[in-house]
């Protein structure tokens, strides 16, 4: 949830800036005076590009957290890698995001190597099993 509230947090701040940036595109294109409206065109997609860089990351971790997705880990950690950029929300992300994620439950939940494998059978049984095949082996048949 931390991640939806990142990118909420990013998305707002986006729709600020761009709503500035088009308050000044409207004011210079009647003022013949002022810079031209192409130069603060250029700013605001460039915002916009820059803004979702950060912003989509955190709205794909919150879906695969949310969905418990076998690949929420590792987009997480990206996300919280650049939501850390943004001090203070995106700071509280990472450190909760990673405090979570390499904990013992977020370990248990979302570490897809111990599962991929079945677990070696316990020592004492392979012994056992080859002091059994070995036995098999010397002991001759029964013919009566």
């Amino acid at each position: 949830m931390t991640h939806f509230a990142h990118g909420g947090f990013q998305l707002l701040m986006m729709t600020m800036m761009l709503l500035i940036f088009g308050i000044m595109i409207a004011v210079s294109a009647t003022d013949s005076n002022g810079p031209p409206a192409a130069f603060f065109a250029v700013f605001m997609v460039f915002i916009l590009v820059f803004n979702l860089i950060f912003t989509l990351p955190s709205f794909i971790a919150g879906y695969g957290f949310w969905k418990k997705k076998s690949w929420a880990r590792t987009t997480g950690i990206i996300a919280g890698v650049l939501a850390a950029m943004n001090f203070p929300i995106g700071t509280a992300t990472c450190v909760y995001t990673f405090w979570f994620l390499f904990s013992d439950p977020g370990k248990e939940l979302y570490d897809t190597s111990r599962h991929a494998l079945p677990p070696p059978p316990p020592v004492w049984a392979t012994v056992e099993s080859d002091i059994t095949k070995e036995r098999a082996a010397r002991t001759p048949p029964d013919w009566r």
